[in-house]
């Protein structure tokens, strides 16, 4: 199989990138790799990449609902996810829900993200996955995992998993998905993207 494509790194977009930029490297310990006036960006110690790019007229996802959906989100692990979770709100994070293992919050700009515990992360957060929001998880995994010869590693009821590379994108299954239209037609903007290079 030829590979046609990879997964290069995720944009969030916000209109203060600065502020959402500087939050997750505080949080999470990531390396600052650009800073300009249209993108901050942000490095884990394995090389995945994360970007906020401008938009002014950015509007904050309303979850869990679908009215103006998340579209996706990151899944950072940690050693403590309570602990982390206080710390987030510290830096300006809002606290939505608890799982079992997980917290659910918000940030700045009002992108959710899961913080994950994972026993032996250390203290510079680990990226587990970019997940994101699918009406099938199981074929856009099985789309995605063609598209990029990553592996399906899961396939479930909540979600499938591929991975490459110490790469993972997560899709979860929303049942009431309602799909992003580009530019918005309310902000005439996107909301957030991955962004695929060439291999």
């Amino acid at each position: 199989m030829t590979v046609t494509a990879r997964l290069d790194l995720a944009i969030f977009d916000a209109a203060d990138i600065e502020k959402v930029g500087s939050f997750y490297a505080e949080l999470t310990g990531w390396d600052v790799v650009r800073k300009d006036s249209d993108r901050f960006g942000v490095r884990t110690p394995d090389g995945q990449e994360i970007e906020f790019q401008r938009a002014p007229n950015h509007l904050a996802p309303h979850w869990p609902g679908q009215e103006h959906p998340q579209q996706f989100h990151l899944d950072l692990q940690v050693d403590d996810h309570q602990a982390a979770a206080e710390r987030a709100v510290g830096l300006g994070a809002i606290r939505l829900a608890d799982g079992p293992r997980w917290i659910t919050m918000a940030d700045p700009a009002g992108h959710p993200f899961d913080l994950c515990q994972q026993d032996g992360v250390g203290p510079v957060m680990g990226l587990f996955a970019v997940t994101i929001d699918a009406p099938d998880a199981s074929g856009l995994a099985r789309f995605y995992a063609d598209l990029t010869g990553m592996e399906v590693t899961y396939d479930g009821p909540e979600g499938a998993l591929i991975s490459a590379d110490g790469r993972s994108v997560m899709f979860q299954q929303i049942s009431d998905y309602n799909p992003p239209r580009w530019p918005d037609p309310v902000t005439r903007s996107g909301t957030a993207h991955p962004r695929c290079g060439r291999p």
